[in-house]
Formats: C-alpha cells, sequence, structure tokens
C-alpha cells in the first residue's frame, strides 16, 4: 500500500497578496499628514483675508494667526510638494498608475455610481479600484497640481508673473486655489468615510496586505 505524501507547494500557505507596496503606503500617510497641515493653516491664512462672507472657526485652524500659519502652511507645501513628486515618478515609473487607474469611462463612473448608492458596489477585490476610485484618485492628484501651481502663484506674483497670469491674476489665482482645496477637503472626507465604512481598506494601507 502506498501512501501519497503531499508536495510542498500543495502543504505551505500561499502569502497573502501585497496590495500596497511600502513606497506607497509611506508617501500616503506623508501626504496625509501634510495635506491636514496646509488645509488647517490656510484656513487661519483665508481668515485673515475671507474671500467670501464666512471665516473658519478657529479651532480647525493652524498656527494661532497670519505669520503662523504661514510658517506651517510653506513648511507643509514644500513636505507635500516633495512627497509627491516621489510618489507620481514612482507610480509611473512602476506602471502602478496605468494598471490602477486606467482604463476609465463615463460609463463605468455611472454604473459604479448607482451600485453605491444601493449598496451594491463589490469590495471584495481591494486590488482592484472601480470606476469611482480611479475618478477620485485621478482628481486628487490634478487637484494636488493645482492647489500647489495656485499656491505659488499666490505667494510670489512678482516673480511668478506669468504663471500668475495662466491663472488669470493674483485674485483668480486666490479663487482657484481655495475650490482646489476645497475638492480636495472633499475627497479627504470621501476617504475617510469609506475607510470606516470599509475597516479592511485602512488595514490594507497600513500593512500592505
Amino acid at each position: 500500500m502506498s501512501v501519497t505524501t503531499a508536495s510542498p507547494s500543495m502543504t505551505s500557505n500561499t502569502a497573502p497578496q501585497v496590495i500596497h507596496p511600502l513606497w506607497v503606503r509611506v508617501t500616503h500617510w506623508i501626504n496625509a499628514v501634510a495635506m491636514v497641515v496646509m488645509i488647517m493653516s490656510g484656513w487661519q491664512i483665508y481668515n485673515a483675508s475671507p474671500l467670501f462672507p464666512f471665516v473658519f472657526p478657529r479651532e480647525i485652524t493652524l498656527g494661532g494667526w497670519l505669520a503662523g500659519a504661514l510658517l506651517w502652511h510653506f513648511a507643509a507645501m514644500w513636505l507635500l510638494v516633495i512627497n509627491g513628486i516621489v510618489y507620481v515618478t514612482l507610480g509611473v515609473l512602476t506602471g502602478r498608475f496605468r494598471r490602477k487607474f486606467l482604463p476609465i469611462s463615463p460609463h463605468a463612473v455611472v454604473a459604479d455610481v448607482r451600485a453605491a448608492l444601493t449598496f451594491r458596489l463589490s469590495h471584495d477585490d481591494l486590488s482592484i479600484y472601480n470606476a469611482v476610485q480611479k475618478l477620485l484618485y485621478l482628481g486628487v492628484i490634478l487637484a494636488g497640481f493645482v492647489v500647489v501651481l495656485s499656491g505659488l502663484a499666490i505667494w510670489k506674483p512678482v516673480q511668478l508673473q506669468m504663471l500668475t497670469a495662466i491663472f488669470g491674476g493674483y485674485d483668480a489665482a486666490r479663487y482657484v486655489h481655495f475650490f482646489a482645496m476645497a475638492g480636495i477637503v472633499g475627497f479627504l472626507i470621501i476617504h475617510v468615510v469609506l475607510a470606516l465604512l470599509v475597516p479592511k481598506t485602512l488595514r490594507s494601507m497600513i500593512t500592505g496586505r
């Protein structure tokens, strides 16, 4: 009577799939910190010269006063820019952006929005982004470019007068900067809510698996 033994490949456990490599997780969390600091300090800067008939509550601002807010804002800006360059460069060179964000179509976005609104949008495979996620991630990357460029146009309107002119002048650049910031805040709110509704997405961004 012969005894059949299982091969090592049959008995060994399959290693968990790596969804987010280390560089994605590190840049993600650095970006999160930089964004929060920039937004809170930006609200304090906004309060010094509001664009609209409202100001942000002091409790959710950073810096205490205009000069302090500017120091926090510029420090976070450089962190955001350097981290963003690393993230985008690696995203393009490794092909992650192409695999994760493309293809995307209006039809797919509409279909996934409908599925989300009826609680039928699947989150079983975290390695695959649905069309709504693709649109949001591409949108926030674009908003990040706009917020940095418009911020530079506001910061150095004389030295970077060509950039400021592209935005329609100093005052127009302030509005562009504000609405780009608002778009990023909207993304963060949706991002956090979805992470709370689907906790395994948060766990995967910490462990990578």
